[in-house]
């Protein structure tokens, strides 16, 4: 991966923030690494584990507010690399 796709990926971890706290995807490391697939064309964001032992209705708004960031975060990315396949996992 060259510098250039490195500093954009920054870019969007910085740039995209979590709802409930206002803090950037890097502040909160909430993705833990990226694979670029050039032959594929195609760019896949792994985010951490936030698995829980909370109670069900914590679980269904915290699943509820992850399913949010994550739809930022691929929308973020799928702006910045237009001519990729993103999935963020």
């Amino acid at each position: 991966m060259d510098t250039a796709m490195k500093e954009k990926i920054d870019r969007v971890l910085d740039t995209v923030k979590e709802p409930e706290t206002g803090l950037t995807m890097a502040q909160l490391g909430f993705v833990e690494r990226v694979r670029y697939n050039e032959e594929k064309k195609k760019l896949t964001v792994f985010s951490c584990n936030l698995k829980s032992n909370r109670k069900i209705c914590c679980t269904v708004i915290q699943g509820l507010l992850i399913s949010g960031t994550i739809d930022s975060l691929t929308e973020a990315f799928q702006k910045e690399f237009p001519d990729l396949a993103v999935e963020v996992v």
